[in-house]
């Protein structure tokens, strides 16, 4: 049978949270989805080799998902088909200016947090603020709900808005069975 292989670039410092104390994230990744990790942890650079095309796309998602910040319990849920990962690039929406992407983080962010629990309670997501991205996991449909928030909120949109927008979305998805 034919060996697949991809290779990706993660930073240095979330190495170890990919690998896991006593390698425990790493050896559930490849036990679960059948895929050898090779990690080059003074580079950053993993390649994830198997058999199995889909698995390493998932295994690939699930790396880059970490690599963004998520947590690896919330990285692993994107072993389930119906989960997705999302990456906004805030550089699509600001440029390189410094100074905008923190006035963008923040608005994102709230006081204490609370724009961004906010939207995750209402999508129904996970959502990680991290270097110049932000990062989605959740179901495909919610992943979509959540993007179009942040990007409303991205285009200056207020708070309010977004809030009364996600709930309507939220509402009407609960109608459809979602």
């Amino acid at each position: 049978m034919d060996e697949y292989m991809s290779e990706l670039k993660i930073p240095k410092a979330r190495i170890a949270v990919l690998i896991g104390e006593k390698g425990e994230i790493k050896n559930k990744i490849q036990k679960k989805l059948e895929v050898k990790l090779v990690i080059d942890s003074k580079e950053g650079d993993i390649d994830i080799i198997g058999e199995d095309s889909v698995n390493i796309l998932i295994a690939e998602k699930i790396v880059r998902a970490i690599s963004r910040g998520f947590n690896p319990k919330h990285a692993l849920k994107l072993i389930n088909e119906t989960y997705n990962l999302e990456v906004i690039d805030l550089t699509e929406f600001v440029g390189k200016n410094v100074r905008q992407t923190k006035r963008v983080k923040s608005r994102l962010i709230g006081t204490d947090g609370k724009t961004r629990k906010t939207v995750e309670l209402l999508s129904n997501t996970k959502i990680v603020i991290y270097g110049k991205t932000i990062s989605i996991i959740g179901d495909y449909i919610n992943v979509g709900v959540a993007r179009k928030a942040i990007e409303l909120l991205l285009i200056g949109k207020t708070h309010a808005t977004v809030y009364k927008w996600l709930e309507g979305q939220k509402r009407a998805l609960s109608e459809k069975g979602f």
